[in-house]
C-alpha cells in the first residue's frame, strides 16, 4: 500500500516536472514569438513611415507638376494672343506689301513706257502692264541686264538705271544730242553752247572741261573769263566783245534750260595787287538734277564765294 502510494507519487513529480519543462519551453516560444512580433512591428513601422515619407515626396512632386503646368498653360494663352495679334499685323503688312507691290509695278510701267532702262532683277516682267507686245532684255557695259520696251535708248547714255527721257531737265535732253541734231533743233548759238557747256561738265570724252570743282555749298562752277575763252575755242573766229556777249546770253540760257537748278554767284578776286568782282556759274550742292548725286572733283578746296 506504502509502495503503491509512493509510485503514484513518483509519477505524479514526473508529470509534473514534464509540464514544467513543457511549460518552460512554451514561456520560451512565446519569448521568442514576441521577440519576433516586436522586430515585425518595428520593421512595418519603418516600412509604413517610409511610405509615407514617398507618398509625401510624390504628392510635393504633383504640387510643383500641377504648378508647372499651371504655368505652361498660362503662357500658352499669351502665346495665343500673341499669335492673332501677330496674324493681324502679318495680314495688314501683307495688305501694304501687296498695295506697294502694284503701285511699284505700275510705276515701273509708266518707266518704262518713257523709256527708262530697269534693272532685270528688280522687275517682275510677267505681272507688268505696258503697251507694248513684249519687254526686252539687254546686257550693258557693267555686265548687268536691264529690261526695257523694243528700240527704247538709254536717256542718259550709262550703265546703269536710267531715267525716263521726260524726266530729264531740257539741258540734259539737249546735252545727248550730237552737233547736227542740235543744229536742228535750235538755231539760237546760246541754247547751243549751253548744251555743249552742259556735256563737257558730265562727259569726259568732250575734252574741253571749263568747270571746276567748288567747295562749302558749290558742287561745280565756271568763271565768266574761263566760259569766253571756251566759247572762242568752240567758235573760231568770235571776237572778243561778241564771246563777252555770249557769255552773258549763254549762262541765261544753262539757267533757263535747267530750270534754275543753277545759279550765278559774284566773287571778290584778286590779280597783280587789284581786287575785282567776277560772276560765276555755279552747280550747288542741293541742286536737284535728276540722275546724278553730289560729288566733287579731286582738286584743293578754294575759298568760299562772296555774294554780291
Amino acid at each position: 500500500m506504502t509502495e503503491s502510494l509512493e509510485s503514484q507519487l513518483a509519477a505524479l513529480t514526473d508529470r509534473i516536472d514534464e509540464l514544467e519543462a513543457e511549460l518552460r519551453r512554451k514561456d520560451e516560444r512565446i519569448a521568442t514569438l514576441e521577440a519576433r512580433l516586436d522586430d515585425h512591428d518595428e520593421c512595418l513601422d519603418d516600412h509604413l513611415e517610409n511610405q509615407q515619407k514617398r507618398l509625401e515626396n510624390h504628392a510635393h512632386h504633383l504640387e510643383q507638376t500641377d504648378t508647372r503646368l499651371e504655368d505652361h498653360q498660362a503662357t500658352l494663352e499669351d502665346l495665343q494672343t500673341d499669335n492673332k495679334t501677330t496674324t493681324k499685323q502679318t495680314k495688314a503688312v501683307l495688305k501694304k506689301a501687296n498695295t506697294n507691290k502694284h503701285r511699284l509695278r505700275e510705276l515701273q510701267a509708266r518707266e518704262l513706257e518713257k523709256g527708262a532702262h530697269l534693272r532685270a532683277d528688280t522687275v517682275d516682267e510677267h505681272e507688268l502692264e505696258v503697251r507694248s507686245e513684249h519687254i526686252e532684255r539687254i546686257t550693258k557695259d557693267d555686265g548687268r541686264t536691264y529690261v526695257r520696251l523694243p528700240e527704247h535708248t538709254d536717256p542718259l547714255d550709262r550703265s546703269d538705271v536710267s531715267l525716263a527721257y521726260g524726266d530729264l531737265l531740257p539741258i540734259q535732253q539737249l546735252a545727248r544730242m550730237d552737233d547736227d541734231m542740235l543744229r536742228s533743233t535750235t538755231n539760237a548759238l546760246p541754247t547751243r553752247l549751253a548744251a555743249k557747256l552742259w556735256k563737257a561738265r558730265t562727259d569726259s570724252s568732250v575734252g574741253d572741261d571749263p568747270w571746276s570743282s567748288g567747295c562749302k555749298g558749290v558742287r561745280e562752277y565756271v568763271k565768266a573769263s574761263d566760259l569766253k575763252h571756251w566759247i572762242r575755242r568752240q567758235e573760231p573766229g568770235t571776237s572778243e566783245s561778241y564771246a563777252k556777249k555770249l557769255v552773258s546770253r549763254t549762262i541765261d540760257a544753262v539757267l533757263d534750260l535747267s530750270k534754275h537748278r543753277l545759279a550765278v554767284r559774284k566773287r571778290t578776286e584778286r590779280k597783280n595787287g587789284l581786287e575785282y568782282t567776277e560772276r560765276r556759274l555755279i552747280v550747288p550742292d542741293d541742286a536737284e538734277v535728276p540722275g546724278e548725286t553730289t560729288h566733287h572733283r579731286e582738286q584743293p578746296p578754294e575759298t568760299a564765294d562772296v555774294l554780291g
